[in-house]
């Protein structure tokens, strides 16, 4: 962008419009703009007609769509690029639109009173929603709610979950629990890169029926199963490898002691415990991305993110030993701890 120099205002004006490129893609997503194309190009008036819109602001659209690099333009045809067929349309098996209708209909509104979440230091549900009481009963607040978290945190879990169970080798380790397993990414994940590795997902009775809907369609689905439960008061499923992806955020230093006390409690001692994380630089001073996660969880929950070097000390006060954290190069990093022998 023209300006962009260290004293033009480029990167001010950058950051002023940085939401309206959002709510471009959130609105495109929202009115399945990229699963229509994917059936192949078509004009602005015929899209106009399926969404039942207005033939000159959808063009209005679609165009920022292109310049965006979403959707090609040939003549007054337009096509989806293959970064929209893959990541944005609701059939892909790597599909973001869950988690691009969750920022729209949740996140979006939520920001909107970040001033008063850091003058009061407290998440946003209340005066956004009018929601008060457990937190996880805000994103599961109806079932339509629940599949649209469900699968924004599936599709950003698929981006991760890869690398996170390959940055570390864990063959060692016979059964992985994911605690809070959500749609199972994680646990499908190990599974197929580690050949006789065991999976159990532990999560809510809500979340459960979606964990096991990907797992049937694994190829490692004979050796993933699906457990209920809240990780906070039963009893944890056995195992030498628990896992944690992007839970210790959520909450506030007591709650996380809580949980690593009763992970600790339950693994044989050589156990071992995997935390997914975005992870802060120690001095705070980034990178970008987990700054404004950490600002998100300020926002809708009552945690933040965290350094490598918290965590490590959350760990080692809970009884783990060789604490290591790796950067994993995408969305989340990685943290294995283990129980003494």
């Amino acid at each position: 962008m023209k300006g962009m120099t260290p004293d033009g205002p480029g990167l001010v004006l950058d950051l002023i419009e940085a939401f309206r490129r959002s709510q471009t893609m959130f609105t495109a997503v929202s009115m399945g703009v990229f699963d229509l194309l994917e059936a192949g190009p078509t004009t602005a008036a015929a899209l106009a007609q399926d969404v039942n819109g207005s033939p000159g602001p959808v063009t209005r659209l679609l165009d920022g769509c292109t310049g965006l690099g979403l959707l090609v333009k040939t003549g007054d045809l337009y096509q989806n690029t293959p970064v929209a067929s893959r990541y944005l349309t609701r059939a892909s098996p790597d599909t973001l639109a869950g988690y691009v209708l969750y920022s729209q209909q949740v996140l979006y509104p939520m920001w909107s009173h970040l001033e008063s979440a850091v003058r009061e230091g407290t998440n946003r549900w209340q005066e956004t929603f009018g929601l008060e009481g457990p937190l996880f009963n805000h994103f599961f607040r109806t079932p339509e709610a629940r599949q649209t978290f469900m699968a924004g945190m599936h599709g950003f879990g698929r981006l991760s979950s890869p690398e996170i169970v390959r940055i570390f080798n864990l063959n060692q380790f016979r059964h992985i629990v994911d605690l809070g397993g959500g749609t199972g990414h994680l646990a499908i994940a190990a599974c197929e890169r580690y050949g006789t590795m065991q999976a159990t997902v532990f999560d809510l009775p809500g979340v459960a029926p979606l964990a096991r809907e990907h797992a049937a369609a694994s190829r490692a689905a004979a050796r993933i199963r699906v457990t209920e439960g809240d990780f906070f008061q039963d009893p944890l499923p056995p195992a030498d490898l628990y896992a944690l992806g992007r839970i210790l955020h959520d909450w506030g230093e007591e709650k996380i002691r809580r949980l690593l006390a009763r992970v600790h409690e339950a693994l044989p001692p050589g156990g071992g415990l995997l935390l997914s994380e975005t992870l802060l630089d120690d001095d705070g001073a980034g990178p970008v991305h987990a700054q404004m996660q950490s600002l998100n969880m300020l926002v809708c929950t009552e945690g933040r993110e965290r350094s490598a070097a918290e965590y490590r000390a959350l760990l080692e006060e809970a009884g783990f030993r060789d604490v290591e954290a790796r950067r994993t190069g995408t969305p989340l990093d990685a943290v294995l701890a283990r129980k003494s022998e």
